[in-house]
């Protein structure tokens, strides 16, 4: 398949190397065609499959698109990609809405009635915006079986039956993930956005970036 990565920080890396390795074909977007780091990730990836771009250069190609950007920028990415470019296609948006303006421990720029996974897919109702992903560190993402052989949860928000299940299929076969927990329509995305100041008090009193949940039912 040929997949979009917007976004060129760790989480865009990881997404983005993983595919690779799984036999897709990748397109690495940024502000610029030549940005340092996703120039680097392209030196370091399979040069027959991987490729950078503009956000629009990224979003043309890609069937299936990644969202890993900041929450603060993610509608500008999505406005620079393009509405045509992103019309009709799963994007899985991983952004979380954290401000580090006023340093550590960042507040939330969005909260308790909009999230950004709700801003994007207003600003795009053509496109299926399914946020996943955005609850654990990016190793975890992509390799859930690092932790407890893969049994721990993943929540998913999107108002698109098909899209979410195009995005659990991209987890569970390409990933490994083998609990999806659907919490319902994109404004469910408030919740998983909102777990982040928690998630970031237990990585400081874990010392750890590796840990999950597990819904016990």
């Amino acid at each position: 398949m040929k997949i979009a990565v917007f976004g060129t920080g760790s989480v865009g890396d990881t997404i983005a190397s993983k595919l690779i390795a799984l036999g897709h074909e990748v397109k690495m977007g940024s502000r610029t065609a030549t940005n340092d780091k996703a120039v680097a990730w392209l030196k370091k990836s399979d040069e027959k499959k991987a490729s950078i771009g503009t956000f629009a250069d990224a979003a043309a190609f890609g069937e299936f698109i990644f969202n890993c950007t900041a929450g603060g920028v993610a509608v500008d990415v999505l406005t620079a990609a393009g509405a045509s470019n992103l019309k009709g296609k799963v994007i899985i948006d991983i952004s979380n809405p954290l401000d580090f303006s006023k340093g550590m421990p960042p507040t939330l720029s969005v909260s308790n009635t909009d999230s950004i996974g709700e801003q994007l897919q207003r600003a795009f109702p053509e496109a299926h915006i399914v946020k996943t992903l955005n609850t654990v560190n990016c190793d975890l993402m992509v390799n859930p079986g690092m932790l407890a052989g893969g049994d721990h949860t993943m929540f998913m928000a999107g108002n698109d039956a098909g899209a979410k299940n195009k995005a659990r299929h991209m987890l569970v076969e390409g990933f490994g993930w083998k609990d999806i927990l659907d919490l319902g329509d994109i404004s469910m995305s408030r919740g998983t956005e909102m777990y982040l100041p928690l998630w970031l008090r237990m990585y400081g009193a874990l010392q750890t970036p590796h840990f999950s949940i597990k819904v016990v039912r």
